[in-house]
């Protein structure tokens, strides 16, 4: 027997015994009201002890984790530590404006990445878990990038692409966990981080980032700064972006 099994067992048995020991003291005139009441309690603590038994891991146990590769502010690094221009990219999965900046820039990120002039900061953002009905796909899918991250790091980019590139509507479910482990095994993700990629490590550390995110003023996506920077260029449009990001590396 598991330990909530256990638990509602005894609170079963609490209840019944403040039953009798009611019955036992009290007149029969009154024994009527205390048992209503005894009994509502009894409906109530099954209820709650129900209730824990069925919450969600992710949201009962609260333990904040952050990725290795994660910064303060509550970015994923990716690329080289010490490349002279960063890039920070503040998306959420379920956001179409996300996926036409990455269909525009993915590609050209991936390459100032590998010759080292770009460390990339991806900022994987929840605030449109209220457009999928319920399921939560903003967190899942960052979670699923942050869990990426922190156990296959040069597996992170090309993931983040598949789900862009793989990207549901904006006001459905979203992916399903399996499809998003799917799609994480094309990326190349080990098998051993897909496992875990349901055990929802990262996902107070994803609602913490994005409070944090929103408090320094950030207020949509894509957002995108180039060494701190707000880029107010072409968002949408292959070059614009690796244009300015060459730009500042001439100033360096």
């Amino acid at each position: 027997m598991g330990k909530q099994a256990r638990d509602r067992s005894r609170d079963l048995r609490k209840a019944q015994t403040a039953i009798a020991e009611q019955r036992g003291k009290r007149r029969p005139l009154v024994v009527g009201g205390i048992t209503v009441i005894v009994v509502l309690l009894v409906a109530i603590v099954v209820a709650v002890v129900n209730a824990v038994g069925d919450r969600d891991p992710a949201t009962s146990s609260g333990a904040l984790v952050a990725p290795k590769s994660a910064t303060a502010a509550g970015a994923l690094v990716l690329g080289q530590a010490a490349a002279p221009v960063r890039v920070e990219v503040y998306l959420d999965y379920m956001c179409p404006f996300c996926g036409r900046f990455e269909q525009a820039n993915s590609g050209e990120l991936d390459k100032l990445m590998a010759d080292g002039t770009v460390r990339l900061e991806l900022y994987p953002l929840s605030f449109l878990d209220r457009m999928s009905e319920g399921s939560r796909y903003s967190t899942r899918a960052a979670n699923a990038v942050a869990t990426v991250a922190d156990r296959a790091p040069e597996k992170a980019a090309a993931f983040n692409e598949a789900l862009f590139d793989n990207q549901p509507q904006e006001g459905t479910e979203g992916l399903s966990n399996a499809r998003i482990a799917e799609l994480a095994q094309q990326a190349g993700v080990p098998q051993d981080v897909v496992d875990v990629l349901d055990d929802h490590i990262f996902e107070p550390w994803i609602a913490k980032s994005t409070e944090a995110v929103f408090d320094t003023g950030i207020s949509s996506t894509p957002t995108v700064k180039i060494n701190g920077e707000v880029f107010k260029g072409d968002l949408y449009t292959v070059g614009a972006l690796t244009q300015a990001v060459i730009a500042a590396k001439g100033q360096q």
